[in-house]
């Protein structure tokens, strides 16, 4: 339960060397205001009482209404693009804005708020098919300096987005907490929503919520200049393709009495196997609850069971027979290394504490790190994750998604309903051997072989 209240009135900030996170929510006057960010313009927007308690659902409408009326202007330099820099970039031209004052006081706000509301303006709408993939992008990261990326604080540890089309989402910072934790906020959000809590707003008058201004001198528009330029080019090279498959969900693994999760790992698999004719270096997140200070730790989705079944999997001469055996043996592996995993006998944290510990004491590092086949094995070309929740029977009906760890990688991000699963794809334009389009679609038709394989049609 630790990572709870640190999502609230925290955030990542950058330092010369070294970028640390602060938490001000255990302070002996925690923080009472969240940020409010539309058209590039920052506002303070108290949300408790002056006698301490909550402001009402009114009350929080009728002040956004004021943000509003206050924010239609365009024409403001878009702050919240200098966060998106390089962490050593970002870390100078934050020293640089702290020097003024005014500069000072403003970020100090944005900082310790309870966390951020984007008001975005809305996204561009296509077609219905590609609709969905622009909005994770528009959640993600605003969708370019021309549209809403200026309204973000990417250091902010929680950002609520809302657009003008209706569409939102949450952005998280992950140096905090990890998906779980989200995933059970997004739900308790959710629910609240379905039956609201129905207080009287008390009649006192509320003070106008308070713009946040900002000194920018010569250095600085300088900084916003570059970091524009450099955001553009990181969001164009950035391809995301979100698709709901609604063949089947999770109840058809578990009706074979298989791990949804394995099961469809081992379906990611084989997806990558057809597309590039080779297994690569893969991994799924494992949550570390079980221990204090827990956080995550790598499953090593690869296994010699899963290499076997994909090989066989297209060849004519096997029988379907065998091929479910096969199948069966990789699910199992893989939810016996999950479980490993989820026990702490992952290795790859382990590894790196060890390689760190040697850097931090100025030891010699230790050879294996320094070997190729090191090298490769952490070269992480295929990055999965499931959306998973604790505390809840079911997932939130949401489609999270990232972008891949290393340049000629994807990500792949799933959420496993009853009945459909979502799917995010992400791949960067910038390599020609990757592409997120035929990566899902290659997903959706070996998702559909598999299910062929369980259920084959008489």
């Amino acid at each position: 339960m630790e990572l709870y209240p640190l999502l609230f009135s925290s955030c990542r900030i950058p330092g010369p060397k070294h970028d640390y996170v602060a938490h001000y929510g255990n302070s002996r006057r925690s923080p009472t205001h969240i940020t409010v960010v539309r058209n590039y313009q920052f506002f303070q927007l108290e949300v408790y009482n002056s006698d301490g308690s909550r402001m009402t659902e009114s009350q929080i409408h009728s002040q956004l209404h004021r943000i509003r009326s206050q924010s239609w202007k365009t024409d403001k330099e878009p702050m919240g693009i200098l966060t998106s820099e390089h962490r050593h970039t970002w870390g100078e031209a934050y020293n640089r804005l702290l020097r003024d004052k005014l500069n000072q006081e403003s970020v100090r706000m944005i900082e310790t708020g309870l966390f951020s509301l984007c008001l975005d303006s809305p996204v561009m709408r296509i077609s219905d098919e590609k609709y969905a993939s622009r909005k994770a992008a528009q959640i993600l990261h605003g969708g370019g300096t021309y549209s809403n990326s200026g309204n973000r604080w990417f250091d902010k540890t929680l950002q609520f987005v809302v657009g003008e089309d209706g569409s939102w989402g949450l952005l998280y910072e992950q140096a905090t907490a990890e998906g779980p934790p989200i995933a059970n906020l997004l739900h308790h959000i959710l629910e609240y929503c379905e039956k609201p809590d129905p207080k009287r707003a008390p009649l006192v008058p509320l003070p106008m919520p308070k713009k946040l201004y900002f000194h920018i001198d010569r250095d600085i528009k300088r900084d916003i200049e570059q970091a524009k330029q450099n955001l553009d080019i990181l969001i164009n090279d950035l391809d995301v393709h979100v698709f709901n498959f609604k063949k089947f969900g999770k109840e058809l693994p578990k009706e074979h009495n298989m791990s949804p999760n394995s099961f469809i790992q081992v379906a990611v698999q084989l997806s990558y196997y057809r597309v590039h004719n080779e297994v690569c270096p893969a991994c799924d997140i494992a949550s570390q609850r079980m221990f204090r200070g827990g956080r995550t730790e790598y499953i090593r989705s690869p296994t010699n069971q899963a290499l076997k079944f994909i090989l066989a999997f297209d060849d004519l001469t096997v029988s379907r027979e065998a091929k479910l055996e096969l199948l069966r043996e990789a699910v199992d592996a893989y939810s016996e290394l999950t479980a490993q995993a989820l026990r702490g006998h992952g290795i790859d944290s382990h590894l790196l504490g060890l390689k760190l510990q040697a850097i931090e004491e100025g030891r010699s590092i230790p050879k294996i790190f320094m070997d190729t086949a090191y090298g490769l094995a952490t070269h992480w070309k295929l990055r999965t994750g499931q959306v998973c929740s604790f505390q809840v029977p079911t997932n939130t009906d949401s489609v999270m998604c990232f972008g891949p760890l290393v340049p000629d990688g994807y990500a792949v991000c799933y959420n496993p309903q009853a009945d459909h699963v979502h799917f995010a794809v992400t791949a960067f334009n910038c390599c020609e051997d990757t592409n997120a389009e035929t990566m899902a679609r290659t997903l959706k038709e070996t998702l559909c072989d598999l299910q062929e394989l369980l259920q084959p049609t008489v």
